[in-house]
């Protein structure tokens, strides 16, 4: 049996699952997602990326037609038809198939809902014990008057364009600026960085509110850890104590160059650690079982 897909209610193997090629969610980039990932068959913080999901929905007028917790299930149920105990699961919903012209109106047939599940590993396992060496790019996170960075919408291109440029410098993640030269977010991370006794991470306005940046931030609180939000630009970065990334792909990876500088002692630093090792403890009891 292959892997499959769900798909609008239905499991299908995943080389046979089709979408209209009049679907504005590939036309336009007009659907939203969620990355999630699940850890020995326990999807960490479900709840709360079905929730986001239904958020970035609504800002964009979407209707999901499924409740929350179908959606949950759909989940759990793809999980357990792949036999899969720990997972990255990719769901979507798309605006649905209309005619060549922007108006969301004419997609009157209803969206796709699609929920793959694979296994994933973003970076080598010696980016966590080391670190990773990061650049930061030109090209600017979208105004948050133009677009809320905390719509997770498909239309990804700004991502892409600045990842582009991170490949170009043979790294393998790139810190993106605001129009005014203040840091955001990653092309797929959040960051954080440690000066002196507190964690900092940018005013989350200006990025999207990670799921894994929320855990961390509540990690810190509990752990008595100083936490605040901050406008901050690159040279704060270059001169941090400790810097690292948050992501569901990613969780927690230690940063330990940015640009030519060297963070710190050059190594995972001992808050960087710590939070680390909580995480990975969290994970195994944080979510829904399936």
């Amino acid at each position: 049996m292959g892997h499959k897909v769900y798909l609008n209610g239905k499991f299908i193997d995943r080389n046979k699952a089709k979408l209209s090629i009049f679907d504005h969610g590939l036309l336009y980039g007009d659907g939203v997602f969620e990355g999630i990932r699940s850890y020995h068959r326990l999807v960490f913080k479900l709840n709360e990326h079905i929730d986001r999901l239904y958020k970035s929905a609504d800002a964009i007028e979407l209707k999901i037609p499924m409740a929350k917790r179908v959606l949950v299930k759909a989940v759990r149920d793809t999980l357990k038809r792949n036999k899969l105990d720990n997972a990255y699961i990719r769901l979507v919903v798309t605006r649905g198939p209309g005619d060549l012209g922007l108006d969301p109106r004419k997609c009157k047939a209803g969206g796709f809902i699609f929920i793959i599940t694979d296994k994933i590993t973003l970076y080598p396992k010696k980016f966590y014990e080391k670190g990773l060496h990061i650049v930061s790019v030109k090209t600017r996170k979208n105004y948050k008057g133009a677009i809320d960075p905390n719509i997770k919408s498909l239309n990804y291109l700004n991502n892409i364009l600045a990842k582009i440029e991170a490949i170009k410098k043979a790294s393998p993640e790139a810190i993106m600026l605001t129009h005014d030269d203040y840091v955001a977010e990653c092309t797929s991370d959040n960051i954080f960085i440690v000066k002196g006794n507190t964690l900092l991470t940018p005013p989350r306005d200006i990025s999207l509110k990670g799921i894994t940046q929320n855990a961390v931030i509540d990690i810190a609180r509990k752990s008595k850890i100083r936490f605040k939000e901050k406008n901050m630009k690159l040279n704060e970065i270059y001169k941090a104590d400790e810097c690292f990334l948050t992501g569901t792909a990613a969780e927690i990876v230690p940063v330990t160059r940015v640009d030519s500088h060297v963070i710190g002692a050059g190594k995972p630093g001992p808050v960087t650690c710590e939070l680390m090792a909580a995480f990975r403890e969290l994970t195994k009891v944080d979510g829904v079982r399936y």
